[in-house]
């Protein structure tokens, strides 16, 4: 018996979402809202500093990373060569960060997530986000209890580009615009999740700006918006910049290069069997 492949695959697309790969992503994305917000909601006995969670968060988070991609190759049939590009994709994004150095918020390992997300799906994005980020603070000596924080916000920007609509349909300028505007935003709000994980040390400093444990939500909410705007635009405006202009320049030849090592590793093929065939008398 041969296998063939059923036909050409004229066109690279993302990955899709299958059941388990939702149920993965939901728990990944639950555990980390709830490790970003349980400070907001302690009490003023509570022992804030992430410093103590972070290990353990870091801990819960590899398994439940694993279970990301296993459940994605699970329900979209990938193979090794996927597992291969993942790896590429994130020693190049590891390698993007360092080039910025933090200057003025200025990351350009930003765009690249956003587009492979794009390409890959929100499974392997959300993967690769968080690998990326992990990769590159082993890389710049940049580990602390701010990592398992900053790979998960890194692991849903990149997510969030695979959920953007007509990923199989949409090409050219406007689908250029869609990722820089998401790209812009994406870029502020990774920066407002990562003040809110480091916001909480600052409490009981007596500032108008400093999180108070136990005080109502709503209280807590108004001065954090505060903090956010008289501390952390500076870094969150220039690194969106930095995303729109790089996605609006480059990215049509990066999405480019990417949809077509895509096609090659043929993600979606469908396999079919075939009978062999007999030789003519």
């Amino acid at each position: 018996m041969s296998v063939r492949r059923a036909g050409p695959v004229r066109q690279a697309r993302a990955v899709r979402l299958g059941p388990r790969s939702v149920a993965a992503l939901a728990l990944v994305s639950a555990t980390g809202v709830a490790a970003f917000g349980w400070p907001l909601l302690a009490d003023s006995a509570s022992g804030l500093a992430h410093a103590r969670d972070a290990p353990w968060l870091f801990a819960a988070l590899l398994p439940l990373l694993l279970a990301v991609a296993v459940a994605t190759v699970a329900d979209a049939g990938l193979d090794a060569k996927a597992v291969a590009m993942l790896g590429v994709l994130a020693a190049a994004g590891a390698a993007l960060r360092p080039l910025g150095a933090g200057t003025a918020g200025l990351e350009p390992m930003f765009f690249l997530m956003v587009l492979s997300g794009r390409v890959l799906g929100p499974g392997f994005g959300f993967v690769l986000g968080a690998v990326s980020m992990c990769a590159s603070a082993l890389l710049t000596g940049g580990v602390g209890p701010w990592l398992p924080f900053q790979m998960l916000s890194m692991g849903w920007v990149s997510m969030g580009a695979g959920l953007l609509p007509r990923p199989d349909t949409l090409r050219g300028r406007p689908e250029l615009l869609l990722l820089a505007a998401y790209g812009a935003v994406a870029s502020v709000l990774y920066g407002t999740a990562m003040n809110l994980q480091g916001w909480t040390y600052i409490a009981g400093l007596g500032s108008g700006v400093s999180f108070v444990p136990g005080d109502p939500l709503g209280a807590n909410l108004s001065r954090f918006l505060a903090y956010v705007l008289a501390t952390s635009l500076g870094w969150d405006l220039p690194r969106a910049a930095l995303t729109v202009v790089l996605t609006l320049t480059v990215g049509g030849a990066v999405l480019k290069a990417l949809r077509r090592a895509t096609r090659r590793a043929a993600f979606d093929a469908p396999v079919a069997f075939a009978p062999p065939e007999r030789p003519e008398p």
